[in-house]
């Protein structure tokens, strides 16, 4: 996907990218690009795939779910940024909150925030799990995102804590949502989540399949959940 492809494709879902916008994609190639040198953020350095399989893939949760509101978004293992750095250049009134567990990554993000001149990012360096009890963030967020992290049984306790009542979780999956959904509707459930939209569509050139999970938080994640580091993984709730 080249820069006009993006901007065509993005345009045609409605978003126009201003040339400020385009400059700051460009930015964030070459920064990925040289960090990445240094420390491993990215298996895809590919320009045309970075902007297909990062950017625009990150950016395809605002085809689906409305992000034109001045809202709260807690992106839990962002790695290089994706979805959330890609969704803020969009839609610059988001007040976007990081969680990682990589201090390293943390380092980047603060470097890349600079450079793209962010205002209204916060990069926190912990893990979900102790992040979802801290009183400061449980249950504060209008919308957590994931992308790529954990199948749903595990992702969605270290994510539904952290949204509050009345707002979504939006999990981007590649194939298998489905199988993902089923195997975690008691997890979905357990920590206060109901599955409102599912979307499924092709990623555009290479055809492969996308995923976007939106779940509504009805009521309040119970007081055990998350639990201890490493415990959502090892005994997931099924």
């Amino acid at each position: 996907m080249n820069i006009e492809q993006f901007k065509g494709l993005l345009l045609v879902q409605g978003i126009t990218l201003t040339v400020e916008q385009l400059e700051q994609f460009e930015t964030y190639y070459q920064t990925l690009v040289e960090w990445n040198e240094k420390m491993n953020l990215t298996a895809i350095t590919d320009k045309a795939e970075v902007y297909l399989k990062h950017f625009y893939d990150s950016i395809s949760a605002a085809f689906h779910f409305d992000f034109t509101k001045p809202v709260s978004i807690c992106d839990v293992g962002a790695g290089a940024g994706f979805p959330s750095i890609p969704l803020k250049i969009v839609f610059p009134q988001l007040e976007v909150t990081i969680v990682d567990s990589l201090n390293k990554r943390i380092s980047f993000l603060n470097h890349l925030a600079n450079v793209l001149n962010l205002e209204n990012v916060h990069f926190i360096h912990d893990r979900a799990e102790t992040f979802g009890v801290n009183p400061k963030h449980r249950e504060t967020y209008d919308i957590v995102t994931a992308r790529a992290v954990a199948r749903m049984s595990v992702l969605s306790e270290l994510c539904l804590p952290l949204v509050k009542v009345g707002g979504h979780f939006i999990a981007m999956k590649a194939a298998h949502a489905n199988e993902e959904l089923a195997v975690g509707k008691k997890a979905i459930t357990t920590l206060g989540g109901k599955l409102e939209e599912k979307y499924t569509f092709s990623l555009p050139m290479e055809e492969s399949e996308r995923n976007i999970l939106v779940i509504k938080k009805e009521k309040q994640t119970p007081k055990k959940y998350p639990r201890k580091p490493g415990t959502p993984g090892k005994s997931p709730i099924e």
